[in-house]
């Protein structure tokens, strides 16, 4: 399957879970219900105004909450058809494994914290997202005052961070990608390595 009918797979499945759970579902953002999230997202993809304190959270302040709290009350069906309709065309030159990564996210924000466990993706998404983490990874781990290495199932691995002392992350790229963007106690991950790189890692602030 090409990368972008991955990206509009996975956006249709987040638009249908956000629907399937309705507005006031919890999710894994603290504070966020599937309201919130579903705001962020047009936010993001849409309110130029917004991105600074979107992309980089300490720049967030009042005119971030504004727009989204603006973006909210137009109701959670206007934004969920805001969102199935895709990104703007200023945005459309991204990667398309972006898409796939950020969509595969937020499904998992909203479905893990509402009790639902993994689900068992194509091959042809976790081949997505393992090329994500190779884009994105060294960011996700950059916190970690240890080594990183993750590894697949399957043997595949990937050094994200160099180090002296070196955990290693195992699990399916979905799972990986889960844990590295800070969703620890939801991703099915095992830990291996080093003690204290362990415990770097179990420290670290972790986050796209």
């Amino acid at each position: 399957m090409a990368s972008n009918d991955l990206a509009a797979l996975s956006r249709r499945e987040m638009c249908e879970t956000l629907e399937r759970l309705g507005p006031d579902a919890p999710t894994l953002c603290e504070g966020w219900t599937t309201a919130d999230l579903a705001a962020h997202l047009v936010v993001r993809e849409h309110d130029p105004l917004a991105l600074p304190g979107i992309a980089v959270p300490r720049l967030a302040g009042s005119l971030t909450e504004r727009r989204m709290a603006a973006t909210k009350s137009k109701g959670f069906a206007a934004n969920v058809a805001t969102i199935r309709k895709g990104r703007p065309l200023l945005l459309r030159a991204a990667p398309a494994m972006v898409d796939v990564g950020e969509m595969y996210l937020h499904t998992e924000d909203c479905r893990r914290a509402n009790g639902e466990g993994p689900r068992s993706l194509d091959p042809e998404r976790e081949g997505a997202l393992w090329s994500w983490l190779g884009l994105a990874g060294r960011l996700f781990a950059r916190r970690v005052r240890a080594g990183v290495r993750v590894r697949t199932p399957d043997g595949r691995e990937r050094d994200l961070k160099g180090g002296r002392e070196v955990v290693t992350l195992t699990g399916p790229p979905s799972e990986l990608v889960l844990y590295l963007t800070g969703r620890r106690t939801a991703a099915k991950v095992e830990l291996s390595g080093d003690p204290a790189a362990i415990a770097a890692l179990e420290r670290a602030t972790l986050s796209i």
